[in-house]
């Protein structure tokens, strides 16, 4: 099971794959049991996984798990459970509940709910457990939230040239987005490959883009860009006037409110996921280009 490039694989060769020995002070965090627990507690609450994914690199070093849960709260987005974990002191165990859009898969992840991340020191192996349950109790509310978001987004107009300054940002100032994804991006904008039902000047639509982009990245930094990539959004469009609302039946755009008048606020507090003193030198993307 030596992949080169990360890649889909099925859950019998993740959990056979080897455990790494790197000493006293480092506590694996077996993918069996985060796998055993996850569908457990996820069951117990009354969950329906739909769907399992998971994602490793070269010999499962570094893991990632999707979870796609019955959901009929929204016709276009269904709930999502996900976890990362490494063998390679690459990253610590993360994981958080999401949701999906179901034209097409994409992720999306908020920096209030993506907010358990345990290194490999101590008692890790015990602590995911109620961790993993914590997050499992409340993903009714982060996902309803979710929700919400993406009806906010749905009202705001974003012009071609707004969503290229703000890809531009993503990538130069930012850094959540590499070279290949700034091409699938640029590739989606002018040809999308899923219709989300909602015209192409339009801040979910642009969100569904770069999303749609993540497909590409590692699974250490997967979730990390859903969080980061959210924040970012929900700080440049729904808690700025800058940018144009959308009416429901909209035949142009709607000037942005006089002043005085109530704007969107709505700025999401998120957890830092960026590698830790566990982490060790990597090139972010050189391994995972799909």
């Amino acid at each position: 099971m030596g992949y080169t490039r990360p890649t889909t694989i099925t859950q019998d060769l993740l959990v056979s794959a080897p455990l790494p020995s790197h000493g006293k002070t480092y506590t694996v965090i077996p993918h069996k049991d985060v796998i055993e627990t996850t569908k457990t507690l996820l069951d117990i609450s009354g969950f329906t996984i739909t769907k399992e994914l998971y994602r490793a690199n070269m010999n499962a070093r570094v893991a990632q798990g999707v979870y796609h849960l019955a959901s009929d709260e929204d016709p276009e987005m269904g709930m999502m459970f996900a976890w990362t974990n490494s063998y390679d002191k690459s990253t610590r165990f993360q994981c958080a509940v999401g949701a999906f859009v179901n034209v097409c898969s994409n992720g999306m992840l908020c920096g209030d709910m993506a907010n358990y991340a345990r290194k490999h020191t101590g008692k890790a192996d015990h602590d995911i457990h109620s961790q993993l349950s914590s997050q499992i109790k409340s993903a009714n509310k982060y996902y309803t939230k979710l929700i919400q978001d993406k009806n906010e987004m749905r009202k705001i107009f974003l012009s071609k040239k707004e969503q290229s300054e703000l890809v531009g940002r993503l990538f130069l100032d930012n850094e959540i987005i590499d070279a290949s994804q700034v091409s699938c991006i640029k590739a989606e904008m002018k040809e999308p490959s899923f219709d989300y039902n909602a015209d192409l000047n339009n801040a979910w639509t642009f969100y569904n883009h770069v999303t749609h982009s993540f497909k590409k990245s590692h699974p250490r930094t997967w979730m990390s860009d859903q969080v980061k990539f959210h924040e970012f959004m929900t700080a440049e469009l729904l808690s700025q006037a800058g940018l144009h609302e959308m009416d429901k039946n909209w035949n142009g755009y709607i000037a942005p409110p006089e002043d005085g008048a109530e704007v969107y606020s709505h700025i999401i507090s998120g957890s830092d996921f960026d590698a830790d003193e566990e982490a060790q030198d990597y090139d972010t993307f050189a391994e995972f280009k799909i």
